[in-house]
């Protein structure tokens, strides 16, 4: 079957070899990266800019941002933002869940653990400091990430697969995530091999965030090789379509080449 493919276009060595161990001749195998790496830094929103006005006339800070957490992952995250407090009075967390179905519970737990917050969607200007903000709005988190001194991507404290941390990198945002990334395996691997990430257990979660609170070149050299992680890997869609042209231009073909590509992306 894979005599019949033209060109397979591989995120990186390690799939290539894949291809070439269950068959696929070498010379029809190329490693063009992953497109995920392509995007663009998120525009400046009106939100972000009422946040950053709000953080500067009440000295707010630091700030923490909290994205795409899921169950059983806010309580120890509020937990750590307590202690947080202890140190930083002024400290700020943006709580970004998930899924829109568990905003109410979340502000519930807030309620129940004694936790001063506001919900992003009746937020209109009142002081963040010492408070979290419980994002119950859809569509904002990507440009939010730009507010924060260090971004923790969820669904990776409980073994959910984790989520894309490319998001606070492209702002060159210090980045911690917990140890259950399956999902983003190779993502998250590469960060890790260019000391770009913080990778966490929830035991270790609290003192990782004072450590980088507390010590500011650490914190913005972590952002800044995340950054750098990004500006390394981008160039994969560039490498694809001119990889699919060239293919497109062989003669002699029975039927449009194209059909018979297989893009591993």
């Amino acid at each position: 079957m894979l005599s019949h493919i033209d060109l397979f276009l591989a995120q990186t060595s390690q799939d290539a070899d894949r291809l070439q161990s269950i068959g696929a001749e070498a010379r029809r195998i190329q490693v063009t990266g992953n497109q995920k790496f392509d995007v663009a830094v998120p525009a400046v929103t009106a939100t972000v800019e009422s946040l950053r006005k709000s953080f500067s006339v009440a000295s707010a800070g630091p700030i923490l941002v909290c994205g795409s957490t899921v169950e059983d992952e806010e309580a120890p995250l509020l937990k750590a933002f307590e202690n947080i407090l202890v140190s930083h009075p002024r400290a700020v967390m943006v709580l970004a869940p998930r899924h829109p179905e568990r905003f109410d519970a979340v502000a519930k737990l807030m309620e129940r653990m004694g936790v001063s917050s506001y919900r992003r969607s009746v937020w209109v200007g009142e002081s963040l400091a010492g408070r979290v903000l419980l994002v119950d709005t859809i569509g904002e988190l990507a440009s939010l990430y730009a507010l924060a001194d260090i971004a923790f991507v969820g669904g990776s404290l409980v073994p959910r697969g984790g989520h894309n941390i490319i998001e606070p990198a492209l702002h060159g945002i210090a980045i911690v995530t917990g140890n259950h990334t399956e999902n983003f395996r190779d993502i998250v691997g590469l960060f890790q091999k260019q000391d770009a990430v913080r990778i966490v257990g929830i035991a270790e979660l609290p003192l990782t965030l004072m450590q980088l609170l507390d010590n500011d070149e650490d914190r913005r050299a972590l952002g800044r090789k995340a950054k750098e992680t990004i500006l390394s890997q981008v160039g994969a869609t560039s490498r694809t379509l001119e990889a699919l042209k060239i293919l497109l231009r062989r003669p002699g073909e029975s039927e449009p080449a194209s059909a018979r590509a297989a893009h591993k992306n």
